[in-house]
């Protein structure tokens, strides 16, 4: 076979595998189809110069409901390629990726069955992205993993103030050291976030409300309320202080996201959830996550598909401020 076998009237055929436009549906295994670097740290410069870190957490040891979180980074990823063609996404002005450069490292690894070394090495991971200058977009896996997470942007930003979407307060002081309803019990204690300069939003199930400390916009609430009344709220309840944004997708109503450990109805819409995330532009956002998408009990990925759009609107509002802060500056 002659070398000229190997041409093709639109290139060759390395180039037709390395070309950016893939279709919809072939190597579907990165968020946003974003370039895979195993190392984010690494001196070359598609690492060096990215702005994001993606990074999966496949753990789900620490759920209390139904299995299956560890499968969520995944899921979440292969729903994004849907929203992969926008070059820009609607309803925004800008075209992110021409402003924020973001890298996928693929999910973090630790030792099967090992809850303790996962959480060592998940706070350990991300105190090297954040010390390196770069943000981080963290996808569940189980809740827990914000508690680890927390405690590494500690180290950089101190107390923190928390959003925190979700069904349930996770503030709850039982069960064994790793449940993901007690991560918001213990990082008040350990310094991690201010409870008072803290929004929970979308609560619907049960949880001591003297003494609960933290500010709280129930399901009901929330779907009564317009966004802009939710949001002027959670505005003056942060302040400037620097907010760690986590996004439980139960928060949403099992008719939007089915697929999750412990769904539970009454929830807002995924259209709500978008707009209020949408209008959060302002806030000092430092760290955010994506959690809890179980795709064995999730149906047509419509919650993997509510995941990546969230993650995907959370990446906007923080390239939002970047370029309103270099607005400002110039």
């Amino acid at each position: 076979m002659s070398a000229s076998s190997n041409d093709h009237p639109n290139g060759t055929f390395s180039d037709l595998f390395t070309k950016e436009d893939f279709s919809l549906y072939s190597n579907a295994m990165t968020f946003m189809r974003r370039p895979l670097v195993k190392n984010p740290l690494a001196k070359e410069p598609v690492a060096e110069n990215a702005d994001v870190v993606v990074l999966g957490v496949p753990f789900d040891m620490a759920t209390s409901g139904r299995s299956g979180a560890r499968m969520g980074p995944d899921a979440v990823r292969r729903a994004s390629v849907n929203l992969s063609w926008e070059s820009k996404k609607f309803p925004w002005e800008f075209k992110l990726f021409e402003h924020t450069s973001v890298i996928d490292a693929g999910d973090l690894v630790f030792d099967c069955g090992d809850a303790e070394d996962m959480t060592q090495r998940l706070e350990a991971a991300a105190n090297q992205i954040l010390s390196s200058g770069k943000m981080l977009l963290s996808l569940g896996g189980d809740h827990f993993v914000t508690l680890p997470l927390l405690r590494a942007y500690a180290k950089h930003h101190g107390e923190m103030a928390l959003i925190h979407f979700d069904a349930h307060t996770d503030t709850y002081n039982n069960g064994s050291r790793y449940d993901h309803g007690t991560m918001f019990y213990h990082a008040p204690n350990e310094g991690l976030i201010d409870p008072k300069s803290s929004v929970q939003i979308g609560i619907r199930t049960e949880y001591k409300k003297q003494g609960h400390g933290f500010n709280v916009i129930n399901a009901m609430e929330a779907n009564d309320l317009s966004v802009a009344e939710i949001v002027s709220q959670v505005k003056a309840i942060v302040g400037d202080k620097p907010v760690y944004l986590t996004f439980d997708i139960d928060c949403l109503d099992p008719a939007f996201a089915p697929g999750t450990g412990t769904p539970v109805c009454g929830g807002i819409s995924s259209d709500k959830a978008l707009k209020i995330i949408r209008a959060l532009q302002g806030i000092n956002l430092v760290g955010m996550d994506v959690v809890e998408v179980s795709p064995a009990y999730d149906q047509s990925e419509i919650t993997a598909l509510a995941a990546a759009t969230i993650a995907l609107e959370l990446l906007y509002v923080w390239t939002a401020n970047k370029l309103s802060a270099s607005n400002t500056t110039a």
